[in-house]
């Protein structure tokens, strides 16, 4: 059983001070930037939500992963089960959820940028959002811990929220946002 350890940072100070820290500390980009686009399922009544499980079909770069998530695990890090595999086709895969009962719950968009350093367990991702930016690592709880103090972070600034629950939140303040967090093209921002 594969268990995903992770925390997010929000950034105030932007992406080009994210990358600059990054690189300071010895990482680079490993995975240049791309949009990843996410459709979350669920059954009826939102069975997986209510329980803290997930699955989600994605896409990147030309390339279709679905994953299960089981629910997380109480305590100052994001751990939970997950398991993933390679779709050759999305649209195919959907039909499947659909025949088997599942429903299109939520869909989020982001572009993202996947950082690594030589020697050490864990890669740091560059998140930006409709709702803002942020870095989200990966990896052994110690590394997680000196990662984020090397970043500047205190555990403080931990974020365990999923994208759907912090976009939920910043609807809140932000009202006629669209139900899905995806980038707004130019006609539609009018």
């Amino acid at each position: 059983m594969a268990i995903e350890t992770e925390i997010k940072l929000r950034l105030a100070d932007g992406i080009a001070a994210a990358c600059e820290r990054l690189e300071a500390i010895g990482y680079a980009v490993r995975d240049p930037r791309v949009l990843e686009s996410d459709q979350l399922y669920d059954r009826s009544g939102g069975e997986l939500e209510a329980s803290g499980r997930a699955l989600r079909l994605r896409s990147a770069g030309g390339t279709w992963t679905l994953t299960y998530k089981g629910p997380p695990d109480d305590g100052p890090y994001k751990s939970r089960e997950e398991i993933e595999l390679r779709v050759e086709d999305g649209a195919t895969m959907e039909q499947v959820l659909f025949a088997l009962g599942y429903y299109a719950a939520f869909r989020y968009e982001k572009y993202r940028t996947v950082f690594t350093c030589d020697g050490e367990p864990g890669v740091v991702m560059l998140d930006e959002t409709p709702m803002g930016d942020f870095l989200e690592l990966e990896g052994p709880r110690d590394w997680i811990d000196r990662t984020t103090a090397k970043l500047g972070f205190l555990t403080k600034d931990y974020v365990l929220s999923t994208y759907p629950k912090l976009y939920e939140g910043y609807q809140k303040t932000h009202p006629r946002l669209p139900r899905n967090m995806v980038f707004l093209k130019a006609d539609e921002t009018s």
